[in-house]
């Protein structure tokens, strides 16, 4: 893996504010358990089948549990010309640090 851009949760939660695109790569059962407000679910094992989905000309923010898969997807797709940003600590730093949640 590459270097990717990485930020933190302060950082994402700015990022929400002025509209930006998060998109949660955990699986379904993860994801519903509790998710960042507004997030996309594009499972990490489908993002190449769903990358059409994705906008490459607004900033993506991409998180996972930790920052390990969302890590990987966002190399994966920086590579392929989208402005990806991964989430460190991800949805449990999130959670960690107060901020509300969606289930």
């Amino acid at each position: 893996m590459s270097e990717v851009k990485s930020a933190g949760i302060t950082e994402l939660q700015a990022a929400i504010s002025r509209g930006e695109r998060v998109i949660d790569v955990r699986e379904l059962h993860e994801f519903d358990s509790g998710h960042v407000p507004g997030a996309i679910h594009i499972p990490m094992s489908v993002i190449p089948v769903r990358m059409n989905e994705i906008e490459k000309n607004e900033d993506i923010w991409v998180i996972c549990q930790s920052g390990n898969r969302s890590g990987q997807v966002t190399d994966y797709l920086t590579r392929h010309g989208y402005p990806a940003t991964n989430v460190d600590g991800g949805t449990k730093a999130w959670i960690a640090a107060g901020f509300p949640i969606e289930m």
